[in-house]
């Protein structure tokens, strides 16, 4: 096993392109200077999900994912560092150098990579034999073929045909060296009395790809007509397949939906497949399962316009009728469409050219109300009871559109519809949300409990913050002493009281690191000039402060070793790239020079503007290099740990807009590095002194009282050094310009 070298991971760190890679899964628009679009990590309608080209990043300013090209992919698709690293790879068509893992390296290799590993080899093993084995092609072929799927569509698909023989995929995969636990761990193999068989034995196979063209899970289905075997058997799911989240076909239509910026919603693998077939590609099915929010937050991320198609089945219609209500709840725009008699999605496109396809959609697609009256009221006539219901049945599903216009406007449409009073269909729409505002709260109670729950099962004991240190403490802090109770503040209370003034000396760490901070004279009285990274590690160091909190010490570690290692191998490599971007320029601007001209006068000043520009412009570069360069080589990082800190504290959320930056240049935090970064340090030198001084507190509250503890030193030596510190906090509170409080716990 192998893993990608140094050199070829910088190089797709390099070369990716953080709004071409988000572009994949989510639809973005322009916004001034960056892009926007709904965030993939959680369920929204109004985007807050925000992509900066220039920082190489992206941020939901709901939830806070987001991050490096990297981050973003294992993030969202679940990917080791390693399986986004190849991703991107294949993308930008990058070829991948290796070296060989050492016996440590392969066996923390994750359990989730082999899976997908098998997951791949698997499929090829069905893929080939249905094309190359006399079984495969008899059965699996000739059945596709009867359906009407070409070559093309099988290859697209990757449709395949798994062996009668019970154990033609086990047997294969352990030859090649595929570990059996795996092989059962996705799914591909099941246990039964006589030990592992393969689960989808002599039927046709459907992958299931995720939106990055991993293979998750598969579908199969029997060619018997014994109906007492399954007809459809389907991967479990596992750690990397939840079937929930995942659309069958959405990875083949992403840029067809994005295209046309429409999804239309079919229900099996073969209606996907043959309408694809029939040149209709912004199709996609939820495989035979009632719809989630999960999979209807896929579709969101491409479009809000969605088309529902229904075959002439009265039942399997009425039965889907809620995914229709989902739908409108996360603020889709539906349109329903109802195929003639007889005919499904597969039949139709089979039967039907492309145009015809397309036409008949267009002109037989209607809006829910349409559909779910004509559905509905079917049952009622001549029943006033029934007709009520059905009525209201329709108001409850427009109670759930967000958007009050649109609500008011399907109102409208049905008090035409149905004779009734917008009045009286306002008042019960008004029941309906109260109603489902009333669900949405207990649901989300429901939720945030079993998070608190869950918080407390791994973070227990508790610990709350008031101003500074924790005040619920561990049965462990409390120590007897003649009969009382004598509080002792916990360490891990302490730690957590410093981790906002570390992560605040952090973060400048992270956005500024090697940028020029100031001139300091060295110990012969030389003025040096100092970044921000090197004045920070300086001033911490002569008071000899460290980091408590293991991930800030560790990310701080991994800021040194860039900026003393990588960053003058880097700095070398970005002057040839500034060089050549200030030649391109250079070359543009003199053609335009000689075709707009009229005289050597007007070229002379011309171009000595240009030069003026030119230099101007190479400072830009290298100011914006350096600002960035930790922050991105960080939000990249393989540690996961560091990936995520320093993404956070990477976070630009606001930003100035033009109306205040136009006419007057507005000071930026960049602008007085120079007495944040040294007030930062001196804060957490504060709170450190806090610590003390409250440590030194509780010993001589405690003198003498705890006789399991001799004191190390008298109360005088106590009480001497409770005043140095006092007096050393005064001087701080000077400098700081702040009245100092000691934090105590209630």
């Amino acid at each position: 096993m192998a893993r990608i070298d140094h050199e070829t991971v910088q190089r797709i760190l390099d070369t990716a392109d953080i709004v071409e890679v988000v572009s994949d899964f989510v639809t973005l628009k322009r916004r001034g200077a960056n892009y926007i679009g709904l965030c993939p990590f959680h369920n929204e309608r109004t985007p807050s999900f925000s992509v900066s080209k220039s920082r190489g990043i992206c941020k939901c300013f709901s939830c806070g994912k987001g991050g490096s090209p990297v981050n973003f992919l294992m993030e969202l698709e679940n990917m080791s560092y390693h399986e986004a690293l190849r991703w991107l790879a294949k993308k930008y068509g990058i070829e991948i150098k290796e070296r060989e893992l050492s016996a440590a390296e392969r066996e923390q290799e994750a359990e989730r990579e082999s899976m997908m590993a098998v997951n791949e080899f698997a499929m090829q093993f069905f893929e080939e034999t249905m094309s190359e084995t006399d079984e495969g092609r008899d059965i699996g072929l000739a059945y596709f073929q009867e359906r009407g799927i070409n070559a093309q569509s099988i290859k697209k698909f990757h449709l395949g045909y798994s062996p009668e023989r019970y154990d033609a995929l086990l047997k294969t995969a352990c030859d090649k060296g595929y570990a059996e636990k795996f092989l059962e761990a996705t799914g591909l193999c099941a246990r039964g009395n006589r030990g592992l068989y393969d689960r989808f034995h002599g039927r046709v196979m459907y992958p299931v790809f995720t939106l990055s063209g991993k293979v998750v899970a598969f579908g199969g289905r029997t060619l018997r007509s014994d109906k007492s075997i399954a007809k459809y058997v389907n991967s479990p799911e596992s750690i990397i397949y939840t079937k929930s989240r995942e659309l069958y076909g959405l990875y083949q239509a992403r840029q067809a939906i994005n295209k046309k910026n429409k999804c239309i919603l079919v229900e099996g693998y073969m209606d996907v497949i043959s309408m694809h077939q029939a040149g209709i590609e912004n199709v996609v099915a939820s495989s035979g399962t009632s719809l989630t929010e999960e999979q209807i937050r896929l579709i969101h991320r491409f479009t809000p316009n969605v088309t529902v198609i229904y075959d002439s089945d009265a039942a399997g219609i009425k039965a889907s009728l809620r995914g229709i209500d989902m739908l409108l709840e996360q603020g889709l725009d539906i349109k329903v469409l109802l195929l003639p008699e007889g005919e499904d999605p597969d039949s139709f496109a089979q039967t039907h050219s492309s145009e015809e396809v397309e036409k008949y959609i267009e002109e037989n697609e209607t809006d829910f109300i349409r559909f779910k009256s004509d559905i509905l009221m079917k049952d009622s006539e001549g029943d006033p009871t029934k007709r009520s219901s059905a009525i209201s049945d329709i108001v409850r599903s427009i109670a759930k559109i967000p958007n009050p216009i649109t609500r008011q406007v399907y109102i409208e449409e049905c008090s035409r519809r149905f004779g009734i009073a917008e009045k009286i269909l306002n008042t019960e729409m008004s029941r309906h949300i109260a109603q489902i505002t009333e669900e949405d709260y207990k649901k989300r109670q429901r939720e945030a409990e079993l998070k608190r729950i869950e918080k407390l099962r791994q973070d227990s004991p508790q610990q709350n913050d008031n101003n500074g240190l924790q005040t619920q403490q561990s049965p462990a802090t409390a120590v007897k002493s003649g009969g009382s109770e004598q509080r002792v503040e916990p360490q891990s209370s302490l730690n957590n009281y410093l981790e906002r003034y570390e992560r605040e000396v952090l973060r400048y760490m992270v956005r500024y690191g090697v940028m020029y901070l100031c001139h300091q004279n060295d110990a012969e009285g030389n003025s040096v000039a100092m970044s921000v990274l090197e004045y920070i590690e300086s001033d911490m160091n002569n008071d000899g402060v460290t980091f408590s909190n293991p991930v800030i010490a560790r990310t701080a570690a991994r800021i040194h070793e860039l900026a003393f290692t990588g960053w003058a191998g880097d700095r070398l490599k970005e002057q040839e790239n500034i060089i050549a971007a200030v030649e391109r320029r250079k070359t543009a601007r003199m053609e335009e020079i000689r075709q707009q001209a009229n005289n050597l006068v007007e070229i002379e000043q011309r171009e000595k503007l240009l030069q003026e520009d030119l230099k101007d412009y190479e400072e830009q570069l290298w100011i914006e290099f350096t600002r960035h360069y930790i922050e991105k080589q960080l939000m990249s990082d393989p540690d996961d740990e560091i990936r995520r800190i320093s993404t956070d504290l990477a976070d630009d959320r606001y930003t100035l807009s033009k109306v205040h930056t136009k006419y007057t240049r507005v000071e930026t935090e960049e602008d007085k590095l120079v007495q944040l970064v040294p007030r930062a340090v001196y804060e957490l030198k504060n709170a450190i002194l806090n610590c003390r001084i409250r440590d030194l507190q509780t010993r001589i509250a405690n003198y003498g009282k705890d006789e399991s503890h001799p004191e190390e030193t008298n109360l005088e030596g106590l009480m001497k050094q409770l005043q140095e510190l006092n007096a050393m906090r005064s001087e701080f509170a000077h400098y700081l310009g702040d009245r100092i409080i000691a934090p105590t716990p209630r």
